[in-house]
């Protein structure tokens, strides 16, 4: 089975290449209002733009530009890509990029030292630029080359950077796409662990107040209120561990959100709730002793194979059914039980 790195190298094409550039472009720590690719025939030396503003290309902007060359990529591609981006800006059809990235498989090392001290690098380009044979530079007349001239002489060209596949593999394992990408290979780190805090927060009402309900009934003359849960020893250590295993499954909840696809823990939901409400329909003395029958048949239910399975232990299953709970699908006390 290839690997991530294998699959991007010799499996992608430049199309797909660019579309996975596009999936990784929000990680860089930018609040883009919107990522687009561009690539294609007139793009004018865009591959992927992240646009920071509603006024995209006529704002400010980043540009990728994708390179899925199975060889280093050198200065005098690089300098080809950077003409082409300054011929297009000079002739009004965008506003510089204030960022510039190439993403490849690998770079030659003086690229990289180029690239590494601005200044040089300027005077590199501006040098080559009086001499280049690039057709795009050369067909040129004398006006519109001297604007490409004095647009790059204005230029920081600190802008432009250089990120190499392993990088971007280790940043793309943190978005929502990467198991679309690579089912075969999990993200790195898990869940991340939750504390209750020590109140509960407005997303656990409904839950816990089903709680309160089965202390009302199984303490009547101590608990009648979810605050008078603090002095009944039993009651308190109960609710905490409801509250515990709650957590436990909103933190897979939220990394199925965030690093794989909410549908996940919609699965894991649905087939904890397909047996055990069975188990709740069933006639039991009161909503503690139900509650406590789900919690354990919750147990033994065999989840759906996904990338969330390994982490659905007996205290996320037991969690689940709160969040059902919070969904109305479950309710401890039946009024006559009694």
């Amino acid at each position: 089975m290839a690997t991530p790195k294998q699959t991007v190298t010799f499996l992608m094409g430049p199309d797909e290449f660019e579309e996975f550039v596009k999936e990784w472009v929000p990680t860089q720590g930018a609040k883009y209002d919107l990522v687009e690719r561009q690539g294609g025939a007139g793009d004018h030396g865009i591959d992927v733009a992240g646009f920071l503003t509603q006024a995209k290309l006529e704002g400010e902007w980043h540009n990728y530009q994708c390179k899925q060359y199975k060889r280093d990529l050198s200065w005098t591609t690089a300098a080809q890509e950077i003409r082409k981006m300054f011929v297009a800006a000079a002739a009004g059809h965008f506003t510089v990029s204030s960022r510039y990235v190439f993403v490849a498989l690998t770079f030659a090392a003086s690229l990289k030292r180029i690239l590494s001290k601005p200044s040089e690098c300027r005077a590199k380009f501006l040098e080559e630029l009086s001499t280049t044979r690039d057709k795009l530079v050369s067909k040129l007349d004398d006006d519109d080359r001297r604007k490409v001239k004095e647009l790059a002489e204005g230029t920081d060209f600190g802008m432009f950077s250089c990120i190499d596949l392993d990088h971007v593999l280790e940043e793309h394992m943190t978005t929502p796409h990467w198991l679309a990408r690579f089912p075969h290979v999990p993200p790195a780190n898990g869940p991340s662990k939750l504390t209750p805090p020590e109140r509960p927060r407005h997303d656990e009402a409904r839950y816990v107040q089903r709680l309160v309900d089965v202390y009302r009934e199984r303490f009547p003359d101590k608990i009648s209120s979810l605050e008078q849960v603090e002095d009944v020893t039993e009651a308190k250590g109960h609710l905490l561990r409801q509250r515990v295993a709650f957590f436990a499954a909103e933190s897979v909840r939220l990394f199925a959100r965030d690093s794989t696809t909410p549908e996940y823990f919609d699965q894991v939901k649905e087939d904890i709730y397909t047996i055990v409400v069975e188990e709740a329909e069933r006639s039991h003395p009161n909503g503690w002793e139900r509650h406590a029958a789900v919690a354990i048949c919750a147990g033994t239910v065999a989840v759906t194979e996904t990338i969330l399975k390994p982490y659905v232990g007996p205290e996320v299953r037991k969690g689940v059914c709160h969040h059902l709970a919070n969904d109305n699908r479950l309710i401890w006390c039946r009024e006559g039980e009694q």
